[in-house]
Order: structure tokens, then sequence, then C-alpha cells
């Protein structure tokens, strides 16, 4: 059984993992939009980091998580910079259309790390940042997958792949 410090230490790996791979997609892309879109993933996924190491300092300090504010918050991707611009610019870039394909894997296992921890959790405080999380992951995937979606359709309509 895993102890809450192991969860917090691999929820903070998840997160590291997600910062490092939003970045570096980021760093390589040759359009700002797409830059600006994988920047704005990393900037999330660093507020995370912050949150989970703040509650891991707290348990292994005195054994409890610390009350948070998880009314507020959420993923500010979609009203700043998914657009109908991003959208062909990624559509046109493999290596983006891609990345996108990875991220929804990483979104994904995070999604089910933070869920089951949620149901898990006895703890109100602990229940409620991994809710939290939860929550703010399966924002990040609802805007992948919608992208990844509608990315598709442009490629197999610019390609006249529909069978009709």
């Amino acid at each position: 059984m895993s102890t809450s410090l192991d969860i917090l230490k691999n929820a903070l790996l998840l997160e590291t993992r997600g910062q490092a791979f939003y970045h570096k997609v980021a760093e390589q892309a040759e359009n700002q939009a797409v830059k600006k879109f994988f920047n704005a993933m990393a900037a999330e996924e660093e507020q995370h980091i912050a949150i989970l190491s703040q509650q891991f300092k707290a348990f292994q300090s005195h054994q409890r998580f610390t009350p948070g504010d998880y009314k507020t918050g959420g993923s500010q991707i979609a009203s700043q910079v998914l657009t109908t611009e991003l959208k062909g610019q990624i559509a046109a870039a493999a290596f983006e259309a891609a990345a996108i394909s990875a991220a929804i894997a990483m979104e994904e296992k995070a999604i089910a790390v933070y869920a089951g921890q949620e149901k898990a959790a006895s703890d109100a405080e602990e229940k409620a940042l991994y809710g939290w999380l939860a929550g703010w992951e399966r924002e990040h995937l609802k805007f992948l997958v919608t992208l990844d979606r509608e990315i598709k359709e442009t490629v197999w309509n610019d390609n006249s792949f529909w069978p009709f």
C-alpha cells in the first residue's frame, strides 16, 4: 500500500515530467501560437508542482495535508490560446500533432492517479487536493482531445479521406 508521501512523490514526478515535456515541445515548435499553447500547458503544470510541493512539505512535517483553496483555478488554456489559428498551425506540423497524442496519454495517466487517490483518501484535505487536480487534468485532456479531433478532421478534409 502506498503512503501519502509516496503518492505525493509520484504526483510530483508526473507533473514535472509533464512540465518538461510541454516546455520541450514549445521550445522545438516553429510557430508562435503553438509555442504559446505548450508554454501555457507547462505553466499550469508548474502551478500543480508548487501546490504538490507545498503539500509534500506539510505532510512530511506534520503528517497531514494543509487546507487549500480548491474552488478556484482551473485551466485557462481554452479561452487564451485554443484558437482556429492554433489548430491550423498544429495540423500543418507533424511534430506538434504527435506531441498532442503523447500529451493525451500523459493527462489520462495523471487523471487515473489523482482520481484513484481522491477515492482512496480518508483525509478531507487530501480528497480535495486530488479531486481538484483530477478536475484540472480533465480540463487539459478535454482541450487536447478536442484539438486532436479537429486536427484529424482538418487533415482528412484536406486530403479527401472521407469515404463520401
